[in-house]
C-alpha cells in the first residue's frame, strides 16, 4: 500500500511538472501583440513591387560632418549609414508595429512563458567577405555589445542570464524572467564579423572601412564631405521575401552639408535627388523656379500614420533652477505656438501635447478606472492635475500678447521663491538673477527662439541662445553639459521597454535620458509597463498613466508636429501604389530610365 502511494504520488507530480512545462512555439515571425500579417513562406511586403528594376545611384544629403564608420563608438560622429552596415537576426515591415521576419536567422524556436528564445540562422547567410555567419558570431556579437558596446546594453538584457551556440546553426538565449519584449530587443541584434571584430574596440572610433554583414559597404569617401555605398553583387540575402523590392539602388551617396541652406540650394541646383522638408516657412516660399515650374521636381505631401516624436525644448531637471516643477511650467508660458504657427509657419502645424502621439497610448480626457487603480498608489508623489484635468499646453489668441500667459508664470514663479525685482528675476534666497543657455545645432530653430528668448525677457528672465556644431551638441548632450536643449524623445509606438532608458532613474546615464529625471512615481509606472508588455488591455492603462505624468510635470516646452512627410525629389523615380504606413518607404523606390531621360543635362 505504500508503495502504490509512493507510485501515485510520483505520477502528481509527473502530471504536474507536465501542466507546468512551457509550451514551446516555432515560428517564421515574432509579434509582440496580435499575429503577423504575413504568413509563413510569404513572398513579399505589400508595399514593395517585386518587379521592380535595380541600377542608378541614389544621391541623398547629411548635414555636418562624420568622423567614423562606428555608430557603436563612445565618441565622434557616425556617418549617415553606419546603421545599416550589419544585418540584424530579424527586420522588422514597414506596415506594422513591433512585428519582426527572418533575415539572418530564418526562424525561432522560444517558451510560451518567454524563458528562452532559440534563433536558427539561415545556412546561406554570409558576412561580406563570404564566411558563414554562425550561431558562434552571433554569441560572439552579443557578449562584444556587452562588453564594449554603448552603455545602456547591459542595462537593456539584464534579464538574459546565457547565451549559447547550441550547434552552428542556433543560438539560444536563456531569460531569468520572462519578458516578451526583451526576445523582440534580440530579434533586432545586429550581427558583427567576428573575424574583423576580434581584436578591435567596439566602442573606438574607426576611420577604416569596416567589414560588415549587410548588403552595401563604402565604395568611396572623403571622411568628413561625402561618402558612397555600393550594393554587393553577390549579397546572400537580396532574395529573402524581407528584401524583394528594396534595395533597388546599386550605389547609394551621401553629401555632407554644414548647414541646411546651403543643402537646399544645392538640391535645387541637382546635386542630389530628394529633400525632406523640415521648415514650414521654406515649404511655403521656396519650392518655386524654373525646375518646379516645368516638373523636374516634384513636391508633394505624403500623409502617414507614424506616432510622432515629442519634439521639444527639454530642461535638464539635474540642474538646480528647474528642480522645480513650478519653474518649467512657468517658463513654458513664453512659448507662444499660436503667434509661432501664424507668422512661421504657415499654419501647418498643431501643438503637441502627448508622448504617444497619433496612438491609442496618448492620454484623453481623464482618467479611466483602469488608469486610477495604477495612479492611486502614488497620488501623494504627483501632480493634483493629474487627476482633475485633461494636459493641454498654454493656449494664446495669436496676437503676440501674452500678458495674461506673463501673468500667470510669475504667480508660479513666485510661489516657487523666484521675484522681480529692477526687471530682473531674482532667487529670493540666493539673490541670484535667473539665466540659462538654451543649446542648439540648427539655425533653423534659433529664429524660433528668438521670440521665446523675448517673451521671457519681460519676465526678466535671460535666456541665452547658444548654436554649435553637431559634434560640439553630441558631446555636450552625452554629458549632459546643458541647461535647455533642443531635442525631444523618440516617437513610442507603444509604451516598451525602450521606456527604461529614457525615464527610469536607474539608467540617468543613459544619454536618452536627456531631462535628468530620477523620480520614484516614474520608476513606478515605467515598472509597471515593463510587468504588462504582454498584456494589452493592461499595457493601455499604464501607457496612459505614465503620459499623463510626464506631461504634468513639464519636462519640456512641447513643439509641435503633422501628419505627412514634406518631401521635393527630382522626378526620376517611381515607386509602388501601396506606400508603408509608417515610413517614408524610400527602400521600395527606384530609377526609372524613362523619366530621368526627360530631365534637363
Amino acid at each position: 500500500m505504500k508503495r502504490l502511494g509512493l507510485v501515485l504520488a510520483g505520477l502528481l507530480v509527473a502530471s504536474l511538472g507536465a501542466v507546468a512545462a512551457p509550451k514551446v512555439i516555432v515560428s517564421h515571425a515574432l509579434a509582440l501583440h496580435g499575429t503577423p500579417k504575413y504568413p509563413a513562406l510569404f513572398k513579399h511586403f505589400d508595399y514593395v513591387n517585386p518587379d521592380a528594376p535595380k541600377g542608378g545611384t541614389l544621391r541623398l544629403n547629411a548635414i555636418g560632418a562624420y568622423d567614423s564608420f562606428n555608430l557603436y563608438a563612445d565618441r565622434g560622429v557616425a556617418d549617415a549609414w553606419s546603421a545599416s552596415f550589419y544585418d540584424s537576426l530579424m527586420t522588422g515591415s514597414d506596415d506594422e508595429i513591433e512585428v519582426y521576419y527572418g533575415l539572418v536567422a530564418e526562424k525561432v524556436e522560444y517558451a510560451d512563458d518567454y524563458s528562452w528564445i532559440t534563433f536558427y540562422i539561415n545556412p546561406k547567410a554570409r558576412n561580406q567577405d563570404g564566411s558563414p555567419i554562425t550561431a558562434a558570431e552571433v554569441v560572439f556579437s552579443y557578449n562584444k555589445f556587452w562588453n564594449e558596446g554603448v552603455p545602456f546594453f547591459k542595462q537593456e538584457y539584464e534579464t538574459v542570464s546565457k547565451v549559447e551556440a547550441l550547434d552552428p546553426s542556433r543560438v539560444r538565449f536563456s531569460l531569468k524572467t520572462g519578458d516578451k519584449a526583451i526576445l523582440f530587443s534580440l530579434a533586432s541584434l545586429k550581427v558583427l564579423p567576428m573575424q574583423y571584430w576580434k581584436d578591435r574596440k567596439l566602442n573606438e572610433p574607426l576611420t577604416e572601412v569596416p567589414q560588415g554583414s549587410g548588403a552595401y559597404t563604402v565604395k568611396d569617401y572623403k571622411m568628413g564631405q561625402y561618402v558612397v555605398m555600393e550594393r554587393l553583387k553577390d549579397y546572400w540575402a537580396r532574395d529573402l521575401p524581407v528584401n524583394v523590392g528594396q534595395l533597388n539602388f546599386d550605389k547609394i551617396r551621401y553629401d555632407y552639408y554644414r548647414d541646411e541652406t546651403v543643402a537646399f540650394e544645392a538640391f535645387k541646383a541637382g546635386e542630389y535627388d530628394l529633400y525632406q522638408e523640415s521648415i514650414a516657412k521654406n515649404w511655403a516660399t521656396l519650392y518655386n523656379g524654373r525646375n518646379f515650374d516645368g516638373g523636374y521636381i516634384l513636391k508633394e505631401e505624403i500623409p502617414h500614420q507614424i506616432p510622432a516624436p515629442m519634439q521639444s525644448f527639454v530642461f535638464n531637471t539635474q540642474r538646480p533652477m528647474f528642480q522645480d516643477r513650478r519653474v518649467r511650467e512657468a517658463l513654458g508660458y513664453a512659448l507662444d505656438f499660436e503667434w509661432l504657427n501664424k507668422n512661421f509657419f504657415y499654419s501647418q502645424y498643431t501643438r503637441l501635447r502627448s508622448y504617444f502621439t497619433n496612438t491609442d497610448y496618448a492620454a484623453k480626457g481623464l482618467p479611466t478606472k483602469e488608469e486610477l487603480k495604477i495612479l492611486e498608489p502614488i497620488r501623494s508623489k504627483i501632480p493634483a492635475e493629474v487627476f482633475a484635468k485633461e494636459y493641454a499646453p498654454p493656449v494664446t489668441d495669436g496676437s503676440g500678447n501674452i500678458r495674461e500667459q506673463t501673468r500667470i508664470a510669475l504667480d508660479l514663479l513666485k510661489q516657487a521663491g523666484w521675484e522681480v525685482r529692477n526687471e530682473k528675476l531674482v532667487n529670493l534666497k540666493t539673490g541670484e538673477a535667473m539665466s540659462f543657455e538654451l543649446l542648439l545645432y540648427s539655425p533653423s530653430i534659433e529664429r524660433v527662439a528668438v521670440p521665446i528668448q523675448k517673451n521671457l525677457e519681460r519676465m526678466g528672465v535671460t535666456m541665452n541662445i547658444r548654436v554649435v556644431d553637431p559634434t560640439q551638441y553630441t558631446k555636450r548632450m552625452r554629458d549632459r553639459d546643458f541647461d535647455l536643449i533642443d531635442r525631444g524623445f523618440d516617437a513610442n509606438a507603444y509604451p516598451s521597454l525602450d521606456l527604461r532608458l529614457v525615464w527610469r532613474s536607474t539608467y540617468m546615464d543613459s544619454t536618452y535620458n536627456m531631462a535628468g529625471v530620477k523620480d520614484p512615481a516614474i520608476d513606478y509606472l515605467i515598472d509597471g509597463i515593463v510587468a504588462n508588455q504582454d498584456n494589452e488591455k493592461a499595457l493601455l492603462a499604464w501607457g496612459r498613466a505614465l503620459d499623463r505624468v510626464l506631461t504634468w510635470n513639464y519636462y519640456v516646452m512641447p513643439m509641435w508636429g503633422q501628419s505627412k512627410f514634406r518631401v521635393a525629389y527630382w522626378n526620376k523615380f517611381s515607386r509602388p501604389p501601396i506606400r508603408p504606413k509608417y515610413s517614408l518607404g524610400l527602400d521600395n523606390w527606384w530609377l526609372d530610365s524613362a523619366k530621368e531621360a526627360k530631365l534637363p543635362k
